[in-house]
């Protein structure tokens, strides 16, 4: 599986409400949120697409594109990833996968990238996502196109949770072993944020 057919997609589709404010653009270290996942995802694809609904995002970096919601209300990640799903289509592009990542996940390790990347290589499922300690991290997954109709279905059928749609269709559990404490460090507030600083320094 070439990275070719996989399109980057990083969700910021959420309001921030614990956080404040667009928490993104919030500074960490040098960088944006935001910009610690493009630096590490543009160096393993051609391609990235940010899911938002801030109509004022201002993404300068080559290859790197921005869609919003493709229904209305904030109604999670589920709708995100059929939202990339889309913007596939309307562009003409030539991906059979989207692999999912957090905008506000910084420290995650860079072997997360490789397992995903590697999943349609070793299995015949259509959903893949990270597992680590017990702990399933839904946003980080690889998701086939084929996919598309019945998530768009579901969706407009109520469905909202990716956990809940993700056990109703069938999924592959990919294990990291990652020693790194702050991976899955998840920036919702601005006490995580310090937090985060903290590692930085």
């Amino acid at each position: 599986m070439s990275e070719n057919n996989i399109l980057a997609v990083i969700l910021a589709g959420g309001k921030s409400k614990r956080f404040g404010n667009e928490k993104i653009y919030a500074k960490l270290g040098n960088k944006t949120l935001i910009d610690h996942t493009i630096t590490k995802l543009k160096k393993n694809y051609s391609e990235i697409l940010v899911i938002s609904n801030n109509e004022n995002i201002n993404l300068k970096q080559k290859d790197v594109y921005l869609t919003q919601d493709l229904i209305e209300g904030h109604l999670g990640p589920l709708v995100g990833v059929v939202s990339a799903m889309e913007w596939i289509k309307q562009n003409k592009k030539k991906y059979n996968w989207i692999a999912t990542y957090p905008c506000d996940t910084p420290f995650f390790d860079e072997s997360i990238i490789s397992l995903i990347k590697n999943c349609p290589k070793k299995f015949k499922e259509k959903l893949f996502f990270i597992k680590n300690e017990n702990r399933r991290h839904n946003i980080f997954g690889l998701w086939s196109i084929e996919l598309k109709e019945t998530l768009l279905s579901d969706i407009k059928n109520g469905h909202r949770k990716v956990e809940e749609w993700a056990n109703k269709t069938g999924c592959k559990i990919i294990e990291t072993q990652t020693q790194n404490e702050y991976s899955f460090l998840n920036i919702n507030t601005k006490d995580d944020l310090e937090e985060a600083e903290k590692k930085i320094k």
